[in-house]
């Protein structure tokens, strides 16, 4: 893998765990015979915002959906490698380790909105209430609390108890990403939250994704690389199930190192 990791701006950082929330090492994925990741590395760096960009079919989403263990509903599907979460060191993909777990640690947002069929209110609660919170105050401190860092809690306040369906498209992205905040998750996944959204919502999720990073380490896919560039703090380019390359934001753009990425960040293919 080029850029950062191989030994520029970044490399003591990817090799310094105090200062990473996860690292992906040598992960290859298989939907049965056919591989679709291929040893792939890549820090997550504490408390940041890392975008993964790349060609339709590259493997980004795949990637992404390792981390919280969502190839484990099929079967046939497997994993090489490992992702450990710092500072637990605990190999998120190990044999032994219970996906739910996974779940709750790991928080994802999908490319469409995907309320449950349930009010306002049980929708963000319902990862407390699978951790096993029952009490009531409890729950509620915390709903408001994950509302609150949504940017949705004025606009739902007084319909906590309607249902979520009610909700325009763009506050129904929000409202999912309350119900991954609620949990406290270690890791919040993105898988194009925003491609479903007209350009005033995707501003307010831009937005709120900027000032999540102040709270939560954040993984985010997306086609757009002008989103990428705009609220990511490192990069890293997929290209037929590999990571080519990984740096700093603003380096990955003005100065790639591999001769795809920069094909692909010019328009040349993808």
């Amino acid at each position: 893998m080029h850029g950062s990791v191989d030994g520029v701006a970044q490399a003591d950082l990817a090799h310094n765990a105090a200062q990473l929330r996860a690292e992906v090492k040598k992960l290859s994925f298989y939907y049965g015979t056919s591989q679709a990741l291929k040893s792939v590395d890549l820090p997550i760096v504490d408390r940041q915002v890392t975008a993964l960009i790349g060609a339709s079919g590259c493997g980004k989403s795949t990637l992404l959906r390792c981390f919280n263990r969502m190839h484990d509903l099929y079967v046939g599907n497997r994993y090489e490698g490992s992702i450990t979460l710092y500072p637990e060191n605990l190999d998120i993909v190990g044999p032994g380790v219970d996906p739910m777990l996974v779940r709750l640690r790991i928080g994802m947002v999908f490319q469409k909105p995907n309320p449950f069929p349930k009010s306002i209110f049980d929708n963000v609660a319902s990862g407390l209430y699978i951790r096993g919170v029952k009490t009531r105050a409890i729950v509620e401190q915390r709903v408001e609390q994950s509302l609150r860092q949504a940017a949705l809690w004025e606009e739902v306040k007084d319909r906590l108890h309607q249902s979520a369906y009610g909700l325009s498209g763009g506050q129904q992205q929000r409202l999912c990403i309350a119900r991954a905040l609620a949990p406290n998750p270690g890791l919040i996944l993105f898988d194009e939250p925003t491609s479903a959204l007209d350009p005033i919502a995707t501003a307010k999720i831009e937005e709120l994704v900027d000032q999540l990073r102040l709270n939560y380490t954040i993984v985010i896919v997306t086609h757009n690389m002008q989103q990428a560039g705009r609220i990511s703090n490192f990069t890293a380019f997929m290209h037929l199930g590999q990571m080519l390359e990984y740096a700093p934001t603003k380096q990955f753009f003005t100065a790639p190192e591999h001769p795809k990425t920069q094909e692909y960040i010019t328009g040349r293919f993808g």
